[in-house]
C-alpha cells in the first residue's frame, strides 16, 4: 500500500499541442509512493501525454510537474514498439535502456526476462517477434531500468491470458509506485488501489480511491446525486417564474413581490449543477458484407497448411480449413505460435498453403496499425477505400466513430493508438469487405467501445477470421469454427 509520501505531482498543469486545443487546463493530482494508480479517460483525451509530461519528453504548457526526490527514476513500457527498434536484436534493444555499458547486461536480460516469463535468444531481432512478445519485452525494458516510477501504458495489448495472469501477479507484489493505462477492467481491478480520471470534456483529472468498480459506482451515484438536484432546481425555477408572472400582472405592490421571484429563479438557474458528462462512446454501426455474383462458389478462403512455432522452431502442420460466406473462425494459441505470422501471410498473399479469391475484398485490422500510412490523413485513409466518392457518407460514417473534422484532418501518425483502432473499424465499414480478417481487434480500444463492436463482429455476415486473446469480448461473437495452433 502507499505511504505519506508523495512521489508525483501535477500543479495546474495546462497542455495543447497546438494554439486553442487544450487537452487538459489547470489539472493538478498527486500520487503517493508505492501507490498503483489506474489512469483512466476516453481514447485520445490525453492520458499518453501525462506519461510523455512525467517521463519529461513533453512539458507542459503552464502549471508544474514534480517529482521527488527529484532525481527519482522513470521508466515508461509503451504501447508499441518503436520503429527504430525493430532492426536491433534483443541485447542490443535492451542496451538503450542504459546511458552507460552494461557488463553484466546478459545477466540482467535473463533475470527480467523470468519476471516477464520470456524466453528467447538474445541474438534474435526485435522484428521478428510475435506481437505478445514484443508486448512482454515492452514490460522487460522499462522493469530492467528498476524505476522508482513505472508507466505501462496498455501492458495487456497483444497478451495472451497467461501473460495477463503472470503480470497481475508481479504488479500486486511490486514495492514501487506504478502507473496503468488500460482499458482491461479485471486486470486494473487486481490491484488497483487508486485512479485518476482523464475527463475528456472539463480536461481535469478527478483522483478517487479505490479499483476500476469503485470508481465506476461512484460516478454513478455522482451522477445522479446531480441529476435530482438540478430536476428540483428546474422545478423551482418554473414554479417561481410562473409566479412571478401571476404576480407581475395584477400591479401595484405585488409587481415587487414578482420581482422577488424572478430573483428566486435567476439564483436558483446560477445554482445548477453542471452535471459530469459521461465518455461517448461509439454509435451502434454494422459491417455491410460485399455481394457476390450468384455463380460464385462461396469458398472465402482455404488455408491447406499452417506455421507452428514451438521452442523456437518453426514447423509445418498440414490442414484442411474451408472459410465459406457467413462463417466466423477463431485462430486461437499462445503468445509466438504463429497467429498473427498465418493472419500476415493470409492477407499479402505469401503462402502458397493459403488461397483467397481475387474477387473478394479482403478487410484487415492489423493489431499494430501497421497496414496505415501514417503520412497520410484520416479523411484520406477513408476515402481510399470508398467504391463511391461519397463525402456526406464518410464524414457521416466517421463521426459515429468519434472521428470530427479535426481528427480527419490529421495525419495518423498524430492519432492516439485508440483512434487509430476506431478509425481502422471506420475503413471496415465503408470498405464492405466479403473476409474480414481480425488481430487482437480490441487492442487500445476504450472499454466502453467493445459492447459495439462485438456487436457488429457477432452480426457480420461475410466470412471472418479473427485472433483474440480477451475471452469476454470473444463470448459475444458467434464463432462457428476454432483453428487451435496449440492442438
Amino acid at each position: 500500500m502507499a505511504n505519506d509520501s508523495v512521489v508525483l505531482r501535477f500543479s495546474d498543469v495546462t497542455f495543447e499541442y497546438e494554439h486553442g486545443k487544450k487537452l487538459l487546463e489547470e489539472a493538478s493530482f498527486s500520487v503517493r509512493s508505492a501507490s498503483r494508480i489506474t489512469l483512466m479517460g476516453q481514447n485520445g483525451a490525453g492520458k499518453s501525454t501525462i506519461f510523455n509530461m512525467i517521463t519529461g519528453d513533453l512539458q507542459p504548457t503552464e502549471g508544474s510537474v514534480f517529482r521527488s526526490p527529484a532525481d527519482a527514476t522513470v521508466a515508461i513500457a509503451r504501447q508499441v514498439m518503436p520503429k527504430e527498434m525493430l532492426d536491433l536484436t534483443i541485447r542490443e534493444y535492451f542496451a538503450t535502456a542504459f546511458q552507460d555499458t552494461q557488463f553484466k547486461l546478459d545477466k540482467l536480460i535473463q533475470d527480467v526476462f523470468d519476471i516477464v516469463h520470456l524466453s528467447l535468444p538474445i541474438e534474435k531481432k526485435v522484428k521478428e517477434l510475435s506481437g505478445g512478445q514484443q508486448a512482454r519485452l515492452l514490460l522487460a525494458h522499462a522493469l530492467i531500468q528498476n524505476p522508482d516510477l513505472l508507466l505501462l501504458d496498455e501492458p495487456t495489448n497483444n497478451l495472451d491470458q497467461y501473460g495477463i495472469d503472470h503480470l497481475t501477479g508481479f504488479l500486486m507484489t511490486y514495492e514501487k509506485t506504478v502507473l496503468v493505462i488500460s482499458h482491461d477492467a479485471d486486470f486494473l481491478n487486481a490491484f488497483s488501489d487508486g485512479v485518476l480520471y482523464l475527463d475528456v470534456h472539463t480536461k481535469k483529472v478527478e483522483q478517487y480511491t479505490g479499483d476500476y468498480n469503485d470508481v465506476v459506482e461512484e460516478i454513478k451515484a455522482r451522477i445522479e446525486r446531480e441529476n435530482l438536484q438540478n430536476a428540483r432546481m428546474q422545478r423551482q425555477i418554473q414554479e417561481k417564474r410562473a409566479q412571478a408572472e401571476v404576480f407581475a400582472h395584477k400591479g401595484g405592490k405585488l409587481r415587487g413581490v414578482a420581482k422577488r421571484m424572478r430573483g428566486i429563479a435567476e439564483e436558483a438557474e446560477e445554482n445548477l449543477v453542471d452535471v459530469r458528462q459521461e465518455d461517448k462512446a461509439i454509435r451502434p454501426f454494422t459491417i455491410p458484407a460485399q455481394e457476390f455474383d450468384i455463380h460464385f462458389h462461396g469458398r472465402m478462403a482455404e488455408i491447406r497448411s499452417v506455421t507452428i512455432v514451438k521452442n523456437h522452431k518453426a514447423k509445418e502442420k498440414a490442414i484442411d480449413v474451408v472459410v465459406r460466406k457467413n462463417m466466423h473462425v477463431l485462430v486461437s494459441g499462445p503468445n509466438g505460435i504463429g497467429k498473427s505470422t498465418l493472419l500476415n501471410k493470409m492477407v499479402m498473399n505469401q503462402s502458397e498453403h493459403v488461397t483467397i479469391p481475387p474477387e473478394v475484398i479482403v478487410g484487415y485490422y492489423q493489431q499494430d496499425f501497421g497496414n496505415l500510412n501514417g503520412e497520410q490523413t484520416a479523411f484520406d485513409a477513408l476515402r481510399e477505400v470508398m467504391k463511391e466518392n461519397d463525402e456526406h457518407k464518410l464524414r457521416s460514417t466517421a463521426a459515429g466513430f468519434l472521428l470530427d473534422g479535426h481528427l480527419l484532418a490529421s495525419k495518423i501518425e498524430a492519432l492516439s493508438e485508440g483512434q487509430k483502432g476506431l478509425l481502422s473499424f471506420c475503413r471496415l465499414v465503408l470498405m464492405k469487405p466479403g473476409l474480414l480478417i481480425l488481430d487482437e481487434p480490441t487492442n487500445h480500444i476504450n472499454f466502453r467501445h467493445l459492447p459495439i463492436l462485438a456487436e457488429a463482429l457477432d452480426e457480420y455476415q461475410g466470412a471472418m477470421i479473427m485472433v483474440s486473446h480477451i475471452p469476454e469480448f470473444v463470448k459475444q461473437v458467434r464463432i462457428d469454427s476454432v483453428i487451435d495452433l496449440e492442438q
